[in-house]
């Protein structure tokens, strides 16, 4: 056997180990969901608590208001991207 097809053996059984480990490695219907459902609550929790604590916020006001409660909301939301970005980064 000549070393050019030593070589090209080896790196076929290296691919080969490749596609084995990728197929053991793939995800799940359920994985995935989860996932999913995971960036969902990082998105919305934030966005919630902003509205909660800004309708609190806007009661201790006297009159009609809802700049706090806005402003909570659109900072939860931000908060909320900045979640999934560093969740999906990782």
């Amino acid at each position: 056997m000549t070393d050019v097809e030593k070589k090209l053996k080896d790196r076929i059984r290296l691919q080969a180990r490749r596609m084995k480990q990728a197929e053991r490695d793939r995800s799940t219907l359920l994985a995935q969901t989860v996932y999913v459902g995971t960036l969902g609550v990082l998105m919305v929790v934030p966005i919630v608590l902003g509205a909660y604590v800004g309708l609190w916020l806007d009661g201790l006001a006297e009159g009609y208001s809802i700049r706090w409660t806005i402003s909570l909301i659109l900072l939860g939301a931000i908060i909320g991207a900045v979640n999934i970005y560093f969740f999906v980064k990782e």
